[in-house]
């Protein structure tokens, strides 16, 4: 590991400035992900600026019935949250599903946004990658690539954004909040991650040297009957091949409002607006699940080895909403 220097930061201002003093440094919460990409040479900043100490580790009530996250807020404190659980179930289940109790005690909310993607050839620095070296080449395209994406991918890069909370958070239609040396700021999660496009090195929209505040979660009704499901290759603490964030308000076995984001398929969560539309105002049933799934995943473009993922997903989306309508009409 390359050495470097590390400085603790007390107020969000104090943190902005030291970042500003040296173009080489870098943000630390729990360092849970950007640790390691040190040890493995990607990640090789001058200097860290430690923030976990910001007074940003707070989750409160907004006034419109939503929820304010600070980013400093553990893993851990997010999933037992009271009114996570109550208002944004789903939210908690995907923070629970993403690590292991150890890790949650240390990942942030912050942190958990601006992780970066498990492919194997971004992590080895022997390697070519667009990601990581840009104009490199992605020889995950012709090479191994069985838990890459399926949609919204390029010739550039096909790898999978890793978070599980950002999945909910994307069904949620979370907001990010961040400060600069020039004021606040505020991005739609929509917004926050970039299209891989031919510049998949570019993964947020984020203004350089901004600091990410927090996250704010709208009033969401059909949040309080949602639930997030991953699918992975073992039973532990693994990333995901795919996964949902779903929420479904049925009144009168017709569906009024559903949300669905998709994780481990893209290089960003994945939001279904298609089949949210197709969904609004049919019957809430399989058959029409299935339908609004094969109108979203028409748009899929799988490489040889991960065609698996396209019936994966429908199948799971298809079996998550079905519960939820269940569990609706009781």
């Amino acid at each position: 590991m390359k050495e470097f220097g590390y400085e603790r930061a007390h107020d969000v201002s104090g943190a902005l400035a030291l970042l500003g003093a040296d173009p080489d440094a870098r943000f630390l919460g729990g360092g849970t992900n950007l640790v390691d990409l040190m040890k493995t040479g990607v990640e090789r900043p001058a200097n860290l600026v430690d923030v976990r100490e910001l007074p940003l580790g707070r989750i409160e009530s907004t006034d419109d019935g939503g929820l304010r996250i600070g980013a400093t807020v553990t893993n851990s404190e997010l999933a037992a949250h009271p009114e996570v659980r109550l208002r944004y179930p789903a939210l908690a289940q995907a923070v629970l599903a993403g690590a292991s109790g150890q890790l949650r005690n240390m990942a942030t909310v912050g942190g958990n946004l601006l992780q970066r993607t498990r492919c194997g050839y971004f992590a080895d620095v022997t390697q070519p990658c667009n990601k990581r070296v840009p104009g490199s080449g992605c020889p995950a395209i012709g090479g191994e690539h069985h838990n890459h994406a399926i949609l919204g991918a390029s010739g550039h890069c096909a790898a999978v954004h890793p978070s599980d909370m950002g999945v909910a958070l994307a069904a949620f239609d979370a907001v990010v909040g961040y400060e600069t040396a020039d004021g606040p700021g505020e991005l739609p999660l929509e917004e926050f991650y970039l299209p891989v496009g031919d510049t998949p090195h570019r993964e947020t929209a984020l203004p350089p040297g901004a600091l990410i505040t927090g996250v704010r979660l709208p009033p969401t009704p059909a949040a309080v009957n949602s639930r997030y499901r991953k699918v992975r290759e073992r039973a532990s603490y693994a990333f995901a091949i795919g996964s949902v964030a779903a929420a479904l308000d049925v009144r009168d076995g017709t569906v009024h409002d559903v949300r669905l984001a998709f994780g481990a398929v893209a290089s960003r969560p994945w939001r279904a607006r298609t089949a949210e539309r197709a969904l609004t105002g049919a019957s809430a049933d399989a058959e029409s699940f299935a339908a609004a799934l094969d109108a979203e995943l028409a748009a899929a473009r799988p490489l040889p080895h991960n065609t698996y993922k396209v019936p994966l997903l429908r199948n799971l989306v298809v079996a998550v909403l079905t519960e939820l309508a269940e569990e609706a009409a009781r």
